[in-house]
């Protein structure tokens, strides 16, 4: 088995990509810093909240003046979204402006928790799959959830770790295991991810990849902080692939008690 990550390709959409992870364009200093940030993390995919971030006036700083579209993927989403509606309405703005197809949809329900609305999240993946857009979702770490946005259309699975922004880690392993293990498209853990460890530990589930934002922006050196999300996902990966040991109740000898003087 090969362990040049570079070989280990996902795909979501028709589109195939080698890092697996995804970071986010929001809560950074400045566009310079979110820049650095990318290319240190080797993303290929940064999100970008469509009601937040400027992406047509000239007259202020824009994001594509330092995140070429051309040659990173553009994943917008609509985040701040409390309705259908709202979500719906802003992804449409979204491809009119940028013709962006492939988008993420996240329907809040609360907002001290940001925990999504599932039932507003499935009436919009059924209706935008319908319109056209490949719909990666966002969705609570409930697996009958995760099926059911899967069952609307969605191309991609996005079960929150933990709420946004908090950095409490993936707090229900088990469930994440149990989509993964369902799912027929890639999933995703997305929020709630705070340091490298919390990133491989959703890369051993089994994961195809980790999205964050905060983890990142929020770190006292964000740059720094990137490179070690890139090698996390990486590393978790791999552990992945190689397959962990069996967990034992007692100790087993590293060598063999056979033969002994």
């Amino acid at each position: 088995m090969s362990t040049d990550a570079s070989t280990d390709t996902w795909t979501v959409a028709g589109r195939t990509f080698s890092s697996r992870l995804i970071i986010g364009t929001g809560k950074y200093k400045t566009y310079e810093e979110n820049a650095e940030a990318l290319k240190a993390s080797g993303a290929e995919i940064v999100t970008v909240a469509v009601r937040r971030v400027n992406l047509s006036n000239p007259n202020e700083p824009m994001l594509v003046d330092f995140i070429d579209p051309r040659k990173v993927t553009y994943l917008p989403n609509t985040a701040g979204c409390y309705t259908g509606e709202e979500a719906m309405r802003t992804l449409r703005l979204a491809r009119e402006a940028g013709g962006w197809s492939l988008v993420k949809l996240e329907v809040l329900g609360d907002r001290k928790t940001l925990y999504p609305d599932m039932i507003e999240t499935l009436r919009a993946t059924e209706i935008l799959s319908k319109d056209g857009f490949e719909v990666m979702v966002y969705c609570s770490d409930d697996p009958l959830m995760a099926r059911r946005c899967e069952d609307a259309g969605a191309v991609a699975i996005m079960p929150l770790a933990a709420p946004i922004g908090s950095g409490l880690g993936i707090q229900n392993p088990v469930n994440i295991r149990l989509i993964v293990e369902q799912a027929k498209v890639p999933v995703l853990v997305d929020a709630g991810v705070g340091t490298a460890s919390d990133a491989a530990v959703a890369m051993e589930l089994g994961c195809a990849g980790v999205l964050m934002n905060t983890a990142i922006a929020e770190a006292k050196n964000p740059v720094l902080m990137a490179s070690a999300m890139k090698h996390a996902v990486i590393a978790g990966r791999e552990a992945y692939r190689a397959g962990r040991m069996a967990k034992k109740l007692y100790a087993d000898p590293s060598s063999p008690l056979a033969g002994l003087i």
